[in-house]
């Protein structure tokens, strides 16, 4: 509704913006067919208020590969595997800048954050940093005793409210488990401590930032309108934005203050290694606070989000539940913590991740491209200069064409395949591919099965309030991250 109310009283600045720089499409370029857009305001009442769903009944209209007019702004739509490989691989040389949505330019961000930086030196650095000092395996598997931690606290907490029979808010833990575990690998500290109201206002600050950043925006589809931000996404961005760059800003200050001592003993986690590069090999201070703003939020919302999908997947098909729950119990015994080393051992628990990620895809729309240069592609068709382009993963992982009973959750149907998300297979890339890739996906994939493996291999779960399996809500909200609209609520017990 608040777009809709913006949208109208914009409309008169639209046509003068129009008038004052508008273009006359380029006939010799053929562009992927569409739905035909109204004038002025293109296709953006076309989106909805959840564009995932909107663009994927739009393309079982127009095809795969889809054209639509957003304001101002050309853009084209990727709906399968074959296309969404093309424009992943085969291109990816040409479309791997992207489209700056105009929120992150609060506090500067798009000139510093990783996600947002054109390809060239200062993104290569900050890519080397995470692939290098972060994320590597030899780093991963020298902090797996952080990580196992942080699981032993997240299996405390909930056999607390076992006696009780009290509900917890899954994503909320899962959150909390995910954020102190990154942040005991980048700062060697807890972000959050066990107060639920201090994880909550943090999620809520992160939520709010993805929320803004994936929501429709005027300022976005008519470049004009950027300088007074008719719909305060921006306002509100720097607000969100500042407190959690203040806290980390803060943090490294003590940390430089504490390296002057002569007695300082090194955290070796990732600041202190940051700190230590000189000058050709690192970034910069502020480079580094939006590095780590990046991690935190991304990092943590997608993680959380995918964890909490899988748990209420799991809740609604009791079979696939004792299924999972027998092969853990059969490979490391009833009730205990799932190591890292056991991963390769639970086949059926990282299918069960996989399909989690099929359906509920962390990021549904892939941040979105824009092309250097006209690009051809195998078809005839012209994605043309500057042209934003959106891969919807949400609609390749549900298509009909691709999957046997594509809305149903069935983990089967990964045992016997080799289909991974590691950016190899056009079908399941919710972590992207090529250049653009998400750095943090070796991270994530452990902490998925390490936090779901121990969840239900300690415990046994219900619904809080009686609420039927067949009743539960499993609506999705958008963002930049799809989340639950309903938070899941289940009661846990000890499995005896």
């Amino acid at each position: 509704m608040e777009f809709l109310t913006a949208s109208l009283l914009c409309f008169f600045l639209f046509l003068l913006t129009l008038f004052v720089t508008g273009t006359r499409p380029d006939r010799s370029r053929k562009l992927p067919s569409g739905p035909t857009p109204l004038p002025v305001i293109g296709n953006l009442l076309d989106l909805g208020d959840k564009p995932h769903k909107s663009l994927a009944k739009l393309a079982y209209i127009h095809g795969p590969i889809m054209s639509l007019k957003l304001g101002q702004i050309t853009t084209i739509v990727i709906s399968s595997e074959t296309f969404s490989k093309e424009i992943l691989q085969t291109h990816d040389v040409h479309l791997a800048d992207r489209t700056i949505v105009d929120a992150v330019h609060a506090c500067d961000h798009h000139e510093a954050g990783l996600p947002w930086l054109p390809i060239g030196p200062l993104w290569r650095k900050q890519r080397k940093i995470c692939n290098s000092f972060i994320f590597s395996s030899q780093k991963l598997d020298a902090n797996q005793n952080l990580r196992s931690k942080k699981i032993q606290e997240l299996i405390a907490d909930v056999q607390q409210c076992c006696s009780s029979g009290k509900a917890i808010n899954i994503g909320e833990e899962a959150f909390k488990t995910t954020l102190n575990a990154l942040s005991n690998t980048i700062l060697s500290l807890d972000l959050t401590d066990s107060s639920s109201e201090k994880v909550r206002e943090f999620k809520e600050v992160v939520r709010c930032i993805m929320d803004e950043a994936g929501k429709p925006n005027l300022s976005d589809y008519f470049p004009l309108l950027k300088k007074i931000d008719p719909q305060g996404v921006r306002r509100r961005m720097t607000i969100y934005f500042g407190k959690i760059l203040g806290l980390i800003d803060g943090l490294i200050d003590e940390r430089l203050k504490l390296r002057k001592n002569e007695g300082y003993v090194p955290a070796n986690d990732t600041l202190d290694t940051l700190l230590d590069l000189n000058e050709d090999d690192g970034i910069d201070g502020n480079c580094i606070k939006h590095l780590f703003l990046v991690l935190f939020v991304a990092g943590t919302d997608t993680t959380s989000s995918t964890l909490e999908w899988a748990m209420a997947e799991l809740l609604r098909n009791p079979m696939t539940l004792s299924k999972a729950q027998a092969e853990l119990e059969q490979t490391i015994g009833r009730g205990k913590l799932l190591q890292e080393s056991h991963i390769n051992d639970l086949p059926y628990l990282k299918a069960i991740v996989k399909e989690t990620l099929r359906l509920h895809p962390a990021v549904p729309l892939l941040l979105p491209r824009k092309a250097r240069s006209d690009v051809e592609t195998t078809n005839g068709f012209t994605i043309p200069k500057d042209a934003q382009i959106l891969v919807n993963v949400w609609a390749i992982g549900r298509d009909p064409n691709l999957w046997e009973d594509s809305e149903t959750f069935r983990p089967e149907r990964f045992l016997k395949s080799d289909i991974d998300v590691q950016g190899r297979n056009f079908e399941l890339v919710p972590f992207g591919a090529g250049r653009r890739i998400c750095p943090g996906l070796p991270l994530a994939m452990r902490m998925l099965y390490l936090m779901l493996g121990s969840l239900i291999n300690c415990f046994d779960w219900k619904l809080e309030d009686g609420v039927e399996l067949e009743s539960m809500d499993m609506e999705d909200k958008f963002g930049l991250s799809l989340q639950k609209a309903k938070p899941l609520r289940a009661i846990p017990s000890l499995r005896m």
